[in-house]
């Protein structure tokens, strides 16, 4: 599992915007930049929208003031429904990424098995990212939403 420390794997992205879809990698979201990126179990999901996501668009702006540069929302779904969630969720400021295969997740030792929901999904974390290196993590355990909220990664910067 990536850890303080740890430099982000290599991966390619999709990512759907107003602007058509591209495939970012690692290198194109992270380096010469502090990124705050979290991850979800699953767009459209209970906690992660009644809480997860909600918090980091409320806190956006005071990321962005401890010098955060992107705010990432990260799932293994693809493009089409990350963009669609963020649009119901008013989430302009929020890069929605889709890491279709969870290559990204599962290089990063952060993936689970949600077996008869889903299948392979992200565990629920959230991390401050400096030029592609892991300065701040909160990685949650089983199902639980207790560490990787905005406000806890607010104070963490």
């Amino acid at each position: 599992m990536m850890e303080v420390g740890s430099k982000l794997p290599e991966a390619t992205f999709s990512l759907l915007t107003n602007d058509g879809m591209s495939n970012p990698t690692t290198a194109d979201l992270f380096d010469n930049k502090k990124v705050v990126l979290f991850a979800v179990p699953g767009a459209f999901t209970p906690t992660c929208s009644a809480a997860h996501l909600p918090g980091y668009i409320t806190l956006a702006d005071k990321l962005k003031e401890r010098g955060v540069d992107s705010i990432i929302c990260l799932s293994v779904n693809d493009a089409f429904v990350m963009k669609s969630w963020g649009d119901t969720q008013n989430a302009e400021h929020i890069t929605m990424l889709a890491d279709g295969d969870a290559s990204f997740t599962k290089a990063a030792g952060l993936e689970m098995n949600t077996e008869g929901f889903g299948g392979v999904r992200s565990r629920r974390y959230s991390m401050c990212v400096e030029n592609g290196v892991v300065t701040v993590l909160h990685a949650e355990e089983g199902g639980g939403f207790e560490v990787s909220d905005a406000e806890t990664m607010l104070n963490s910067l």
